[in-house]
């Protein structure tokens, strides 16, 4: 071989070795950019997770978010929100007005004692009754069982106020009122259970829906609320309160309800003449 072959051989080789160079620097570069793209992208995702899971953390979710949502007023009821829940004959004169939790276990007794003559008086046209549900119990020790149990009559009064009455001594029963301690009202399907007692939402498939969808929920809570604007206004915050012309109906003690057929009589009966 010449040395002038042999000379440009090495060129063309120097050549071929400078263009693979740059060939193979192009595709390092361009891996590199696939991999800070990656990288970006990879973080871009991480952020948009961790602020997700912020704004899901931040969201209102169960009673909260029933607070926020639309009202629904059950059937048989009166006033703005639907909270004026008031039972009996329009020939009647006065109202009684009763205040009670569900989970509280002195509203228990008090229906276990009185609720038949309560309910005479109301058929007899002796009075009105009007219901107040309030929740605090679940405030104070701690749960959820009397804004659902509340919920729950409220979808038995859109069935009608004979279901709600029955429904709310079925709860007050000594079968199924729970102690204060025993959340057991949250559970929808024990509610159901005891509404399958009452011939009028035994199987009543409207009224399941309502209690497993919640519908009532802020009903239930509005509810509350006007418990607690009664409370401030007539200086009471227990249950089970009465009031007749906005007056406490007391027992012998002259503080808490009547706990006997006797007492609540004759404080009645005051009442109504009062």
């Amino acid at each position: 071989m010449s040395k002038r072959n042999s000379q440009t051989a090495k060129t063309a080789a120097r050549e071929r070795l400078r263009q693979e160079r740059e060939r193979q620097a192009k595709r390092d570069k361009a891996r590199r950019q696939v991999i800070v793209v990656a990288s970006i992208v990879g973080v871009l995702a991480a952020a948009g997770g961790i602020g997700y899971a912020i704004t899901q953390a931040n969201k209102p979710s169960g009673w909260e978010a029933a607070r926020k949502s639309r009202l629904v007023k059950p059937a048989n009821t009166s006033g703005e929100n639907g909270t004026t829940v008031v039972i009996g004959k329009d020939s009647a004169e006065k109202t009684l007005v009763m205040y009670e939790d569900p989970r509280c276990p002195a509203c228990a007794q008090f229906e276990q004692t009185l609720g038949s003559t309560v309910h005479k008086d109301v058929e007899d046209g002796k009075y009105k009754l009007q219901y107040v549900g309030a929740t605090f119990i679940d405030d104070n020790i701690p749960g959820e069982g009397s804004k659902n149990a509340l919920s729950a009559m409220g979808a038995a009064l859109d069935v009608s106020p004979e279901a709600f009455l029955d429904f709310k001594t079925a709860l007050y029963s000594t079968k199924y009122h729970p102690t204060e301690t025993d959340d057991k009202f949250k559970n929808d399907d024990y509610l159901i259970e005891v509404a399958d007692t009452v011939d009028a939402l035994k199987g009543n498939k409207a009224f399941q829906k309502a209690v497993k969808d919640g519908t009532y929920d802020k009903w239930a809570l509005l509810m509350d609320d006007k418990f607690d604007a009664d409370g401030k206004k007539y200086d009471f915050g227990g249950t089970p309160t009465l009031l007749m012309d906005g007056e406490k109906v007391t027992g012998s003690d002259g503080k808490s309800a009547p706990g006997t057929v006797e007492d609540y009589t004759k404080a009645i009966d005051a009442a109504l003449k009062g």
